[in-house]
C-alpha cells in the first residue's frame, strides 16, 4: 500500500492496485507481472496456466454452497499505455508508477495511472486473495499486449478458458453495460509513382488544410468532424481545373485517427495564381459554413513554397484524386438493435508521398460482419478502379450485441437490485477484446463495464475512487448471485 491509498475501501482492492503499480508493466513487457501474479497463485495453491503468447490464466474453485453455479471468466489485460509529460523522467521498463490522491480522483505523477486496464487486473487478484467473496467456479484471465494490437486475444488458446460467460473489466464508465464492439480492417492503396518534370517557370505553392480538432475514427466518426484528406482533395480537385499540377500529398498519421491536417505541394502557371486565391478563399468560407460549430478553426491556405523538381504525370493525378473524391468516409450505416449506435463506418486516414509510390490508408469498422465484408469490398473496389495495387489487412473481429444475453440480464438485475436504476445497455464503435475472444471461443455470452475513468491513455488519466467502491460492490453481487 501506499499513502495514496492508505485507508481507501474496499481496502483489499487498493491493496492489490497499489502492488501492481509498482511493477513495470508497458505492452509486450508483460513479464514481470505475469510471474507475480503466478507466484501468488502458486502460493494460494491455486490451479493457473499461461500459454505460449504470454495470457495467464487462475482458477479458484467454487466457494461452499456454490459448486453447482455456472463457471464465470474475469477477463482483463495486464499492460498499459506508456505516456509521461515531456518534463517528467520517468523509465517506464523500470520504475513504479507514483500514485497520487487528488480530493476524489486516483492520478499519477506526471504519467499515465494505469488504470486502464490495471483496475480490472486488481479486480481479479482482490478476489483471488479475498475468500470471504462468494463466487462460482471462476476463472481469472490476464491478456497480454492489449493496447499495441490485441496480441494476446488474438492469439489465446482456447484450451486456455473453459468458461462460456465472461465479464471483461475494461469499461470506462460507471452505469454503463457494453453487449457489443466493431470488428475492423484496414484497406490501403499504393499507386507506383510516374512523375515528370514541374513545369519550368511555374509557381510553386502549398496547400494546407488545417486546424481541425481530429478524433478517434470509431469514437468520433459520427460528430461530424472535418477530414483533412477528403477537404484537401476537393480544393485540389478544383485547382486541377486551373491546370495546377501535383507534386505530393501528405496528411495524417495513424490509421484509427480522423485526420487534422493535409498539405499538397503543387505547380501552377504565374497567370493562375489570382484564381487560384479566389478559388482557395471561396472554398475556405465553405468549410467553414459546413464545419461551423464541430470544426470552427478549419483553414484553407494556400502559399508560396520551395519548387518541386517533378509532379505526378497528368493521368496520374486524375487516378489519385478522382479516388480520393469517390471514397466514402464517415458513418455508413447505424444500428437497428442499439439506438445511438455506430453500425458501420469508413474513414480516409493517411496519405503519403513516398519516394517511389503514394500510398492511400482507410479504416473500416462495423459490429456486422457482413457490413464489414461489404464496405471493405465497396473500397477496394473504388481504389482499384483508381488504378491502386490494394492491401486489406487481416483485421480484427466485432461482437455482436446480443440484447437477450443471459449475463446481461443477470447484470442488469443486480445493478438494479443494488442501486435501484437501470444500468445503460451499450456497445461501442471501436475494437474490444471481447470481439476476439468471442471469435475464438465460440457460444462465449459476455458483458463488459468498469468505473468511472478520464484521460486514459493519457498523462491526466485518472480514476474516481467512490465510483470504484460502487464498481466493486456490483462485481462482486454478480458473482454471488449467479447460478
Amino acid at each position: 500500500m501506499t499513502d495514496a491509498t492508505r485507508d481507501l475501501e474496499p481496502q483489499i482492492f487498493w491493496n492489490c492496485f497499489a502492488a501492481i503499480s509498482a511493477i513495470p508493466r508497458a505492452s509486450g513487457h508483460e513479464e514481470r507481472i505475469g510471474a507475480y501474479i503466478l507466484e501468488r497463485a502458486g502460493q494460494l495453491g491455486l490451479e493457473r496456466a499461461k500459454d505460449d503468447c504470454g495470457n495467464i490464466v487462475v482458477k479458484l474453485p467454487a466457494t461452499p454452497g456454490k459448486e453447482g453455479v455456472r463457471s464465470i471468466c474475469l477477463q482483463s489485460h495486464l499492460d498499459m499505455v506508456c505516456e509521461k509529460n515531456a518534463d517528467k523522467v520517468h523509465d517506464f521498463l523500470n520504475d513504479p508508477i507514483e500514485l497520487v490522491r487528488n480530493g476524489e480522483v486516483l492520478t499519477a505523477n506526471g504519467t499515465t495511472l494505469g488504470a486502464d486496464n490495471g483496475i480490472g487486473v486488481a479486480t481479479s487478484l482482490a478476489i483471488m486473495e479475498d475468500r470471504s467473496v462468494e463466487h462460482g467456479p471462476l476463472e481469472l484471465l490476464f491478456t497480454v499486449e492489449e493496447e499495441t494490437g490485441l496480441r494476446g486475444a488474438k492469439n489465446l488458446s482456447p484450451s486456455l478458458v473453459s468458461s462460456r460467460s465472461l465479464l471483461n473489466l475494461d469499461s470506462e464508465e460507471e452505469g454503463a453495460l457494453y453487449i457489443g464492439c466493431a470488428g475492423g480492417r484496414d484497406t490501403v492503396g499504393r499507386w507506383r509513382l510516374v512523375r515528370e518534370a514541374a513545369p519550368a517557370g511555374w509557381a510553386a505553392l502549398r496547400l494546407t488544410v488545417k486546424g481541425l480538432k481530429g478524433g478517434h475514427s470509431g469514437l468520433e466518426i459520427d460528430k461530424g468532424l472535418g477530414n483533412a484528406i477528403k477537404l484537401l482533395n476537393r480544393a485540389l480537385m478544383r485547382l486541377a481545373g486551373l491546370g495546377a499540377r501535383v507534386a505530393a500529398i501528405d496528411g495524417g498519421n495513424m490509421r484509427n485517427a480522423i485526420p487534422r491536417e493535409c498539405a499538397a505541394v503543387i505547380s501552377l502557371a504565374p497567370e493562375r495564381a489570382a484564381a487560384a486565391q479566389t478559388v482557395v478563399a471561396e472554398l475556405a468560407a465553405t468549410f467553414a459554413a459546413e464545419l461551423p460549430t464541430v470544426d470552427p478553426g478549419v483553414q484553407l491556405v494556400l502559399e508560396p513554397c520551395e519548387a518541386p523538381a517533378t509532379v505526378l504525370y497528368q493521368h496520374l493525378q486524375r487516378q489519385v484524386l478522382s479516388t480520393i473524391a469517390a471514397l466514402p468516409s464517415g458513418v455508413q450505416r447505424m444500428s437497428a438493435e442499439i439506438a445511438g449506435l455506430v453500425e458501420t463506418s469508413t474513414n480516409v486516414s493517411v496519405i503519403n508521398t513516398e519516394q517511389d509510390e503514394l500510398v492511400l490508408i482507410t479504416s473500416q469498422r462495423s459490429s456486422s460482419a457482413s457490413r464489414l465484408t461489404e464496405v471493405v469490398e465497396t473500397v477496394q473496389s473504388i481504389l482499384e478502379l483508381g488504378g491502386a495495387a490494394v492491401e486489406v489487412s487481416e483485421g480484427y473481429p466485432g461482437w455482436q450485441p446480443n440484447v437477450d444475453s443471459p449475463l446481461l440480464k443477470l447484470a442488469q438485475r443486480c445493478y438494479r437490485g443494488l442501486y435501484g436504476k437501470d444500468p445503460e445497455v451499450k456497445a461501442i464503435h471501436a475494437g474490444l477484446e471481447c470481439g476476439i475472444i468471442g471469435e475464438r471461443t465460440p457460444g462465449m455470452d459476455m458483458v463488459s463495464f468498469g468505473p468511472n475513468m478520464e484521460k486514459v491513455h493519457s498523462p491526466d488519466e485518472r480514476v474516481y475512487i467512490e465510483s470504484v467502491a460502487r464498481y466493486w460492490r456490483f462485481v462482486l453481487e454478480i458473482l454471488k448471485t449467479a447460478q
